[in-house]
């Protein structure tokens, strides 16, 4: 069927939601320009089936007009489960709003906050009469411009926790001096080039303050085709209209992870996804993979899946196939880039593929909205859809050269910052295998749990440390009592402040190490302590370590001269596995509130003690 507004709003009427939100999704990527944005925010609202959207409030400081991107934006973040609320500033004010205290940005109290300013208005001498200026009038134009930035990055972090979205600078499609500028170092080019390394550092100085490569988005766009002369000079509109989605598309990268509507694992099909043909029929020769055309185009998908693995993004397969069929060809057809031990979890059988996704979200103990499908068949993908909307299902093309292009596009992969076991997740997994048959194994629990020769080390929160623990403040879900999210600034705020004690532990075991793995969070009181955080991934859940944490936590509690211990349960759709936390480690309740309910332990009369099958070791602030 072909897709139109008139076929979606008849999906509609008919109360086929999922088909309809597909539609629209598909509506809006082939044609993304204003009239279908404003269709789509006002039809989502319609569709009652899909999970409500992340409210979430954007702040836009500008040097030029930029309100024709707003709608682009919000319809494209609406299609990705995000409802945003968009302020812009005042034309060029952008310094004095992030400067006063009591300007409009403040009190809008933003998540988010946009900094889009042209080269042309943020350094106009280099940009305009660069030709006039001396050696040494570049070099203080660039310490002048830095050094403002600075005290603007210093107003905004002490003044809000906000992310921070900063464009860097395009360099001039003909350069002042024409192509004499490209041959030394210091011509125009260059000299915008290296404002933009300086600025990029400066950023890195600052958490939560995060660059997007507006040049290279220009760049690669084409910049004769992303300026318009006429627009710009008419009514400060620099961009054509047909870049207009391209720059709303980069903001939404940004967005997604920003407000956590990301993919932690990415299920794959395999015939005619990961290979061309069908290895049931044209076996294990007969099927297309390798550097040359038509098999290279599954060989540049299999790499972009690989690119993903390394930012931490879990691998699992789910085929209709004979698995012995399946898993011969990662054996035995050496092009393969893809191997077995890239796989967190595997389901190559004939069920039903929603089924096996919600096994696969079971097995890797994350959330059915964690998990993204790629498959070939549309009409695959349309049952997953159907019946399990939580999934973020991607739309390849019918042609597989484009497949790699797809799947690099879905911003629910995006990452903003990367740690040492985003890199290991697929290795942690691997291991997990293991340890799960040594469980099936083992003739108890507790021999279970001694075999597995645990080790865990806690330390507080330091600069190494400070960005996992925020990450995991985050994104943990299922084990993690409060579901409190605090951004790496905060993180670091609490562990430079003698209110707050906050600490993370790492486990080791028999099969490997598992990093760092939970968080605790203390708020230091007179006589009673409280616990803010206490979260552990789904790891390491089931294995004791949450009482060994708990231990430590209690003990630095009464370190500080607290009588009681106190922690609240803020229940959530995904914490149930947190639930009888407090309880089952001696607690007793002392308050019930509609939002959870407050726990109290007494460090005189109680004390937890760290299972013996686990050696703690603690380091010190």
């Amino acid at each position: 069927m072909e897709i139109t507004r008139q076929s979606i709003d008849q999906l509609i009427a008919d109360r086929q939601y999922n088909q309809a939100f597909a539609g629209l999704r598909h509506l809006f990527r082939e044609s993304p320009h204003l009239g279908n944005a404003q269709f789509v925010l006002s039809r989502v609202p319609q569709i009652e089936s899909i999970p409500a959207a992340v409210p979430y409030r954007l702040a836009v400081l500008r040097s030029f007009t930029i309100e024709p991107v707003l709608p682009l934006l919000r319809a494209s973040a609406l299609l990705q489960g995000i409802d945003l609320t968009v302020q812009v500033g005042e034309f060029n004010t952008y310094a004095q709003d992030m400067l006063d205290p009591g300007s409009a940005l403040y009190r809008f109290d933003p998540h988010a906050v946009i900094l889009a300013v042209q080269t042309r208005d943020l350094v106009p001498d280099i940009w305009g009469r660069f030709v006039e200026l001396s050696p040494e009038e570049v070099d203080q134009i660039l310490d002048r411009t830095l050094k403002d930035l600075g005290h603007w990055f210093e107003a905004l972090r002490s003044r809000t926790q906000a992310h921070l979205i900063l464009h860097n600078l395009e360099v001039p499609t003909t350069p002042a001096n024409g192509i004499l500028d490209g041959q030394g170092a210091s011509g125009q080019v260059a000299t915008i080039l290296r404002l933009n390394d300086a600025l990029r550092r400066l950023a890195g100085q600052y958490p939560g303050v995060y660059v997007l490569d507006y040049d290279g988005l220009v760049a690669g766009y084409g910049r004769e085709r992303w300026h318009d002369e006429r627009k710009w000079l008419t009514m400060r509109m620099p961009l054509a209209s047909d870049a207009l989605s391209q720059l709303a598309g980069a903001y939404l990268r940004f967005l997604v992870p920003l407000s956590g509507r990301v993919c932690k694992a990415l299920v794959v099909d395999l015939d005619n996804t990961l290979w061309g043909g069908v290895i049931g029929e044209e076996g294990l020769y007969g099927i297309q993979i390798g550097p040359e055309h038509p098999g290279a185009a599954f060989l540049n998908l299999q790499r972009a899946i690989l690119d993903l693995a390394q930012r931490g993004i879990l691998l699992a397969i789910c085929s209709k196939n004979n698995p012995e069929d399946a898993l011969e060809v990662f054996q035995k057809r050496s092009e393969m880039l893809l191997k077995p031990e890239h796989f967190a979890a595997l389901r190559i059988n004939w069920q039903d593929k929603a089924q096996n996704l919600r096994e696969i979200a079971a097995e890797l103990n994350i959330g059915i909205d964690s998990l993204a499908f790629l498959d070939d068949n549309p009409v695959e993908r349309q049952r997953v859809q159907d019946e399990l909307p939580e999934v973020t299902v991607i739309d390849l093309p019918a042609d597989p050269m484009l497949y790699a292009t797809a799947l690099r596009a879905c911003p629910r992969f995006e990452r903003l910052s990367m740690t040492s076991e985003d890199r290991q997740r697929n290795r942690y997994y691997a291991e997990q295998r293991q340890r799960t048959e040594l469980q099936e194994n083992a003739g108890t629990l507790e021999d279970f749990l001694r075999s597995l020769q645990m080790e865990a080390e806690i330390a507080p929160v330091s600069a190494a440390s400070q960005a996992r623990i925020a990450q995991l403040t985050q994104k943990t879900n299922q084990f993690n009592l409060t579901t409190r999210r605090y951004s790496e600034q905060q993180i670091s705020e609490m562990g430079q402040s003698a209110c707050w004690h906050v600490a993370g532990i790492r486990v080791r075991d028999r099969f490997g190490d598992n990093g760092l793995v939970g968080v605790g969070i203390l708020r230091l009181q007179a006589e009673v302590c409280e616990i803010d955080v206490f979260l552990l991934s789904c790891r390491v859940i089931g294995r004791s370590v949450e009482t060994a944490f708990l231990a430590y936590l209690a003990s630095e509690a009464a370190k500080q001269g607290a009588a009681k211990l106190q922690g609240w349960f803020l229940p959530t759709q995904k914490n149930a596995p947190s639930r009888e936390f407090y309880p089952t480690h001696g607690f007793h309740l002392v308050e019930e509130q509609s939002h959870g309910t407050l726990w109290e332990l007494d460090l005189a009369q109680s004390q937890i003690a760290c299972p013996d099958w686990i050696v703690c070791s603690m380091e010190k602030e």
